[in-house]
């Protein structure tokens, strides 16, 4: 009894991803893939082969859809790493200009201030006798 149930219910699982999969495919594609397969139809050719056609074409442009989507997003991808690459490199530049001018200014200010402190020093020497 627990297997029966257990049977049903992975039948009806499985039952909702088939339609959930043939749901992906829009309306638009379906359209389009009928309208490819009536034009390449051949005489005494059945609605159901006809069907069948389009199923196999429906698949195809989702399938190229899908691999279209991938090479997108890889595209995207890239662009985003190098405009990041591109952001690290201004910022690097922008912060080594700043480093060296730090440096620059800063020997400066220890030879003034001993210089001002010797001419001090030694101002006070001649005026102090």
């Amino acid at each position: 009894m627990a297997t029966t149930q257990t049977n049903k219910a992975s039948n009806k699982k499985s039952g909702t991803q088939t339609s959930a999969a043939k749901k992906a495919i829009s309306d638009e594609t379906k359209t389009e893939a009928l309208q490819v397969a009536k034009s390449t139809q051949k005489p005494g050719q059945t609605k159901e082969q006809t069907k069948l056609i389009a199923q196999g074409i429906e698949k195809g442009i989702a399938e190229y859809k899908k691999l279209q989507k991938g090479k997108a997003r890889e595209r995207d991808k890239a662009r985003k790493q190098e405009n990041r690459a591109k952001a690290r490199e201004v910022n690097k530049e922008a912060q080594d200009h700043s480093n060296i001018e730090d440096r620059a200014a800063s020997p400066y200010l220890p030879w003034g201030l001993l210089t001002l402190s010797w001419i001090g020093f030694i101002a006070y020497i001649v005026f102090s006798k």
